[in-house]
Parts: C-alpha cells; structure tokens; sequence
C-alpha cells in the first residue's frame, strides 16, 4: 500500500494508544504483520522534553520505518515546536491527536475536546502542516463530541484545506467512549467525500470483522487498538484472512511463549529493569488472557517484584500449558464484552 508517500507492507495500523504503544510494542506489531504502527502521544508542553518519559517516546532507535509519532495539545504554536522536535528526532509521519477521550486530555481541551471548536482545530492543523515542510500529517479524531454534534464532515474539509494527508476516524463520539458499537456508516460517510486516505478505526478484533468494515466503510486502511493487546498477532491473521479468505490457525503455546519473552526483554532493557517490571505486568497480563488458570496467575503475577521471578513465573505458566499441548482459546462473547474485556 501506498501511504502519504510510503509504501507499507498493506493497509493493516496500529492505533496510537497512551501507555501501550511504545517502541518495544509497535515493533512487534510491525514484525506480526502491521504495515504502521502509531506512537503512543507526546505532549506539546516544551517543559516535558527534557523528561525521561518524552525522552522515550522520542526513541525511535532500530524502529521499522515510517516512523508516524502522534502528538497532543491545544496551543498551535506549541503543537509546531512539539512537531518539529519530533521530526528532528526521527519522526516521518507526525500525527495528531483529536481524538483521545480521556479526561485529563480533555480537560485540558486536548483531544477529542478539540472537536468542539473547529476554528481552533484549523490553526493547530496549519500551524503543524506549516512547521514541517516536507514531513506528511495526518489527523486522528473522533466522529464529535457527543451525539448531538457530530461533526467529522466539517473536521474533514478542514483538516483537507490546511493539508492533512490522511484522517484516520474512530466511529464513536467522545461521549460514547468505548462503549456501544462503532457508527461505521459516519466512517462511509466520510470516505465518499474525502479527497485524502481515510482510516476506520473501531471494533475491529477479528479477521471478519476487518473484512466487514473495509466493505462497508469503503475504507483506505483500517487501524487497530485495544484487541491487539496480547494479541499482535492478530495483524498477520488478518492480513492472511484478507489475501485468501482462509484462516490462519491460531498461535500455540509455544509460540505465545516466545513472543511473550521476547516482548519482555525488549520492555526491560527499553526502560531499565524497575520500570520495565511494571510495565511487563499489563502486557502478560493481556497474553494470558482467555488461559486455562490465567486469573490465578495473573493475580500472583502481579505482586513479583523483580525481573527474574517475572520470568518464572510465566516460563513456570507457560510450561504447563505446553505439557498439555493446548492452543490458544479466546474466551467468546458478544462483540461489546468482547471489547470490555480487551480494554480492563
């Protein structure tokens, strides 16, 4: 696929996501299947840069290029500067965050908050699109802010006149949160008039729902979030199911195993052992999810202290499950538990 002058493996994104898509995480998306993966946001505010959060996110060392970074504010000359000290740090794509529903974001008019003054939505979007010449933007938001005032159209003709190359849209209000289902005819809607790429984003956690959503929202690409939590290799399932209509058959414990380990050793040595022992939690807990005995081990897991119990813990899980030669059973639910789930 071509995407605002890259050519990526195919049309399969993964979602910004605070906390969950740092570096380690986005390349082992793109090593699973994903043609981009998006950073998690990082903030305009010039007196975090020296932090050793924002630090981080700027790392991009070793990463599988295009290197898109999302970025969040609500001040355009601050989302310049922010845009420009990530392209100086390695950023190819710079993204912006006009879609995040989280009340801190919002409460500071970051976000999805943004929607609800589009005159201001249009100086952000120019003042970054005039800051980095040369480097494509694209806009990531929300189709309103509540149910009474959807208004994407209006963000989409703006975002394509200050020269945003790409708008990737969650089918939900800011109001809505991740709760009911998608409005994939907003995301259509979308789509028949847009002159740049539009990315549909929501509920997408199988191979036939990526299926069902490309259908019916006529979508460039699809991006996908919260079911790729544990999960990675989810970008490969449906990269396979969209190219043969086949199945691939599901990961075996072995493989999970690995992938898991793996995973870790990238956390520990990406933020040093004590935070990357905090950090690692969330993940295993998301690997093991849907497990024979997971609930026990998550919960056991949870109170290790260090890096070599960690490990022992789940190489000890693990070889258990293996000595029976299970496969993968994902717990089956309707579609809104089913996202519930992924998100606790």
């Amino acid at each position: 696929m071509d995407f605002v002058g890259f050519s990526l493996r195919n049309n399969l994104f993964v979602a910004p996501m605070a906390g969950v898509t740092d570096r380690p995480f986005r390349q082992l998306c793109k090593k699973m299947g994903a043609g981009l993966a998006v950073s998690e946001m990082v903030t305009s505010n010039s007196l975090l840069y020296g932090s050793a959060k924002t630090k981080r996110r700027a790392n991009h060392d070793g990463e599988a290029e295009p290197i898109s970074v999302q970025i969040a504010g609500a001040v355009p000359s601050m989302m310049a500067d922010a845009a420009r000290y990530n392209v100086d740090r390695g950023a190819q794509i710079i993204d912006i965050n006009m879609g995040c529903p989280a009340k801190k974001i919002c409460n500071v008019m970051a976000g999805s908050a943004l929607l609800k003054d589009e005159s201001l939505v249009g100086r952000i979007l120019e003042a970054v699109v005039n800051a980095v010449p040369g480097t494509p933007v694209t806009l990531k938001i929300r189709t309103g802010w509540d149910q009474s005032s959807r208004n994407a159209l209006s963000i989409l003709k703006i975002a394509e006149h200050s020269g945003i190359r790409a708008l990737a849209l969650h089918g939900r209000t800011r109001a809505c949160g991740y709760t009911g289902k998608a409005e994939y005819e907003t995301i259509a809607m979308v789509k028949q008039v847009a002159a740049v790429p539009i990315i549909a984003n929501g509920d997408i956690n199988t191979p036939e729902m990526a299926r069902h959503v490309l259908a019916v929202t006529g979508a460039d690409a699809l991006m996908i979030g919260r079911a790729a939590q544990g999960r990675p290799w989810l970008f490969r399932e449906i990269e396979h199911f969209l190219k043969t209509g086949a199945h691939l058959l599901p990961p075996r414990v072995s493989e999970i195993h690995a992938i898991l380990l793996a995973h870790l050793e990238d956390l520990y040595n990406f933020y040093g052992i004590e935070t990357g022992v905090c950090v690692a939690r969330k993940h295993i807990s998301w690997y093991t999810r849907g497990l024979a005995d997971s609930a026990a081990f998550r919960h056991k897991m949870n109170r290790l202290p260090d890096v070599i119990q960690q490990q022992q813990a789940v190489n000890d899980f693990f070889c258990s499950l293996a000595e029976h030669n299970e496969r993968l059973n994902y717990i089956q639910m309707d579609q809104n538990n089913n996202l519930e789930e992924l998100a606790a």
